[in-house]
């Protein structure tokens, strides 16, 4: 079992920044997949940012240039710095992991931008 704790959602004004963190704890496997999803309310949840524990990324184009994920693997916790805030980016932030063919999301921490 895996548990995943997000953190550093809040209020911004745009323009701003926020950083969140992942921690995960539980049984992580050395080879694992980490995201970023968020979803807005009415819409879908979307892809934000995935990171391999090898540190390959991929990134939405909706937020290229202006967050950036990365991960500590030696503290199980993954991270998005988020810049240029803009409204259109308030939503729940939800982080997941895959491994072992299994997916296990956390709880969310919402991002408000305020316009």
């Amino acid at each position: 079992q895996v548990q995943l704790v997000e953190s550093g959602g809040g209020l911004v004004q745009a323009g701003g920044s926020l950083r969140l963190s992942c921690a995960a704890s539980g049984s992580i496997s050395s080879s694992n997949v980490m995201g970023w999803y968020r979803q807005a309310p009415g819409k879908q949840r979307e892809l934000v940012a995935t990171i391999s524990n090898s540190g390959r990324t991929k990134c939405a184009d909706s937020v290229k240039g202006r967050f950036t994920i990365s991960r500590d693997n030696a503290k199980n916790t993954m991270y998005l710095q988020m810049n240029s805030l803009k409204h259109e980016d308030t939503a729940v932030y939800y982080c997941n992991i895959g491994q072992w063919g299994r997916v296990y999301w956390g709880q969310g921490t919402q991002v408000t931008v305020s316009s």
